[in-house]
């Protein structure tokens, strides 16, 4: 991927880095690993992390805690993150204005280190990228992307663009309405029901990630380059819930899917990135998800 016009405006972007939480009651380090592994064996996606599906206590009393030394940390992922942030910013306008006559609002993005408190409670860096819709926010420790190179074997910029694309991508839902009438089943319906509603939602925002890889070259923001699919593709394929449920205990428990499987989520992807048509994504209605 090579920028052709990257937009570096901080208009809508918090800069926490350095500036971690220190709790009474810590919820990082050892806590929130083993609250990780409990996820895993009771068969849930252990990149619900990356939505922040839990794990956030709000109201717990915190304290911020500077590290100079970290405040300018993994400077090279927040020039890039905030690039596709603004870029995905501005394909959204594009298209709410040409397609939908509304008014775009742009989120905030928030790159932060170990932990910091949102809209939705208190974060830790395992929690992974999330949307908060509570105050419309996308929370994210730059040192999530070695990660995803490191546990996850997602290689290369597409990867990284791909996992911010798709935390923007909850925002326009939030702004359509389906964060809501998603959310008002939950409690209604039985679990596994919802977990379908849910995988629908999230492989919506897996669409709404490759259009906006699409759309970005259309209006001349990036270029897509040899490999850059692949790139992306390494990423779905790697948080598959089948993929991670299968490293994690060996075997798959299909209704307690909450994001997708890896070829669905490929699939939907690589939907968007080749459409580009926003009206090519209403994973609700497809036939092959009901």
């Amino acid at each position: 991927m090579k920028w052709i016009n990257r937009n570096d405006s901080t208009r809508n972007y918090e800069d926490r880095r350095g500036r971690g939480m220190k709790r009474g009651a810590a919820f990082g380090g050892i806590g929130a690993i083993i609250i990780a592994i409990i996820a895993l064996l009771l068969g849930q996606n252990p990149l619900q992390m990356i939505d922040m599906a839990g794990g956030l206590a709000p109201g717990q009393s915190s304290e911020e805690v500077v590290d100079p030394s970290r405040v300018n940390e993994n400077e090279d992922l927040k020039v890039f993150t905030l690039g596709v942030f603004n870029s995905a910013n501005d394909v959204w306008s594009e298209i709410f204005r040409t397609q939908m006559q509304q008014t775009y609002r742009p989120p905030t993005l928030v790159t932060f280190t170990d932990a910091t408190s949102s809209g939705c409670g208190h974060a830790s860096s395992a929690v992974g990228p999330f949307y908060c819709p509570a105050d419309e926010k996308v929370y994210i420790d730059l040192n999530f992307f070695h990660q995803l190179v490191r546990d996850y074997g997602a290689q290369g910029e597409m990867a990284i663009a791909y996992v911010t694309a798709h935390e923007v991508g909850h925002h326009v839902q939030k702004l359509l309405g389906v964060l809501d009438q998603v959310n008002q089943y939950r409690g209604r319906v039985a679990q596994a029901e919802y977990n379908r509603l849910n995988v629908k939602m999230e492989l919506q925002a897996d669409f709404f990630a490759g259009l906006w890889a699409n759309q970005a070259q259309r209006m001349n923001m990036i270029l897509i380059e040899d490999g850059d699919l692949e790139s992306a593709i390494s990423a779905t394929t790697a948080v598959g819930d089948d993929t991670l449920q299968k490293q994690a205990q060996g075997y798959t428990v299909p209704d307690s899917f909450t994001h997708g499987t890896a070829a669905q989520r490929t699939y939907w992807y690589k939907k968007g990135f080749q459409t580009g048509d926003v009206r090519q994504g209403d994973t609700f209605n497809d036939p092959s998800l009901n």
